[in-house]
Order: structure tokens, then C-alpha cells, then sequence
């Protein structure tokens, strides 16, 4: 994700609409800042997990939580970014299309949302079987 945000900036500031490059434009850069402060909540996720499992921990759920939001988050970058390259960002030669393209797998093969949101509300007590 973050080669996807680092070559969205550069496209975005060399792209010219109005006069003006593309992350001049408030929307465009205030929203690539939203995506920065997701990813770093993301990575210093990570890095919970990461101390929890060298301490023993049981990181099942946190790890849980990990890959839901990763994946979710993953999906809202490159559909930001992508749309921020507009027509040009569907050509296969950019990597904004591939990545975009490739990331989606992340909620496909490592486990659909539904069921790592099914694995948390065993981990919480509130899934109705276990009541």
C-alpha cells in the first residue's frame, strides 16, 4: 500500500486539471492523508500482534482483527488512489491497476470478511451459538 500511495502522490502532483496539478486539489490531498493515518493505525497494529506473539500471547484475535482491517484497508487505498488516476489508471501497464487488481485477492484467498468477523464474535462471547 504504500507503493500505491507513493506513486498515486507523484502521478497526482504531475497530473495537470485546471490549470493545476490533481493534489492541489484539497479533496485529493486531504484524502491521501485520511489513507496515511489508516495505514500507520494498520502497521502499528502489526507491531501489537507482532510483540503479543513474541510474549506467548494468543494472538488469534488480534491477528483477526489484523487481516480484516489490512484487507479492507487495502481495497479503500486502491480504489482511492486508482480513481485519483482516473482513465489512465485502468491501463494494465500501471501499477495502480495491478495492485488494484491484486489486492482485492486479500479478502478473497485469506479469508473472506464475514468470516473473520464470525471469528471475533466467538472471541467476544456474542456469536448467537455461543450465547
Amino acid at each position: 500500500m504504500d507503493r500505491c500511495m507513493a506513486a498515486t502522490i507523484e502521478y497526482t502532483s504531475q497530473r495537470k486539471a485546471f490549470g493545476k496539478s490533481i493534489l492541489d486539489n484539497q479533496y485529493v490531498h486531504y484524502k491521501l492523508a485520511e489513507f496515511q493515518t489508516e495505514l500507520e493505525c494498520v502497521r502499528a497494529l502489526y507491531y501489537k500482534c507482532i510483540d503479543d506473539f513474541i510474549a506467548g500471547e494468543d494472538i488469534t484475535p488480534l491477528a483477526t482483527m489484523l487481516k480484516l482491517k489490512s484487507a479492507r484497508l487495502a481495497r479503500q487505498i486502491t480504489d482511492g488512489c486508482l480513481q485519483f488516476w482516473g482513465g489512465m489508471g485502468y491501463t494494465d501497464d500501471v501499477l495502480i491497476s495491478k495492485m488494484h487488481r491484486d489486492l482485492r485477492l486479500m479478502s478473497i484467498g485469506g479469508g473472506a470478511d464475514e468470516v473473520m468477523l464470525s471469528i471475533l464474535c466467538k472471541y467476544m462471547g456474542i456469536s448467537p451459538d455461543m450465547r
